[in-house]
């Protein structure tokens, strides 16, 4: 996997990101998901390379990414020092521009990313997310006990954590095996990788305190924007669109977004225009 990109590890706000990168058009940065690390884009990034320079990452506690010692208000996990992370990587390849294909975890920073940094953004794509803020005002029963993981590490240390460390293998087969298409979706090599990452030290940590974040600081952030009648800022040389798969967050039974039932029956994308 990623034979012809160069792996490069680069100075963050607060620690080393890991990095790939390959390609000569326009930048484009990729972003995984949980517990999944930057081997999950295996499969399109070569493609993408052929007419992007693709720029993939390991979010900051995932993959070979550093672990970040958190604080009582979850400021170093939350998404707003995440998207920092990203600039600072974009920075080092020689980017103050780049477009964002982001998926799960990865698409909150990336919409974080967006709001906050909208110069640096120039197109923006976020696979299977609802807005962190609907998911937790509107979450339904079916949605709980679909990403019950959510729940669980948003909950106070040390056991959640305790948990995840007497098996880490085991609870990345059992979050990403219980999914509608089962653990036969993942290629073995990539299985293998999230596997090994799982069992780095400060991982359950790491994991733990960005979902913590989500459930706090992030929530505050959100409801500051929307008191303030913040946006997504768009163009029409600036888009953001929002595609989510069938079984997906935004378009489960139940689904805590009020777009899931259309885009349930698109099955397909919706888009955020320019209000």
């Amino acid at each position: 996997m990623f034979e012809d990109f160069v792996s490069c590890d680069v100075k963050g706000p607060t620690g080393v990101l890991r990095t790939l990168r390959s390609g000569r058009g326009a930048p484009l940065l990729l972003l995984h998901g949980h517990p999944q690390t930057h081997v999950m884009c295996h499969a399109v990034a070569a493609e993408l390379a052929k007419v992007f320079t693709v720029v993939v990452m390991d979010l900051r506690g995932y993959g070979d990414s550093t672990r970040v010692t958190s604080d009582p208000e979850y400021h170093a996990y939350s998404k707003r020092a995440m998207a920092l992370d990203t600039v600072a990587v974009m920075h080092h390849h020689g980017f103050d521009g780049f477009q964002v294909l982001a998926h799960d975890r990865g698409a909150r920073v990336a919409h974080r990313l967006a709001a906050d940094h909208p110069d640096v953004v120039q197109r923006l794509m976020l696979v299977d997310i609802a807005p962190t803020l609907a998911i937790y005002d509107n979450t339904s029963h079916a949605f709980a006990r679909a990403y019950w993981h959510w729940f669980f590490l948003m909950q106070p240390p040390p056991l959640p954590e305790a948990l995840i460390e007497s098996g880490p293998v085991r609870y990345v087969c059992s979050v990403m095996g219980k999914r509608q298409a089962g653990l036969t979706a993942f290629a073995p090599a990539a299985l293998a990788e999230y596997e090994r990452c799982a069992q780095i030290p400060g991982t359950a940590m790491s994991s733990c305190e960005d979902y913590r974040a989500s459930a706090t600081i992030d929530l505050v952030h959100d409801r500051t924007d929307v008191a303030a009648g913040h946006r997504l800022a768009q163009s029409d040389s600036i888009s953001t669109c929002c595609v989510s798969g069938g079984n997906g967050p935004a378009t489960c039974r139940g689904a805590a977004y009020p777009v899931g039932a259309a885009l349930r029956k698109k099955r397909q994308r919706y888009c955020w225009r320019k209000p």
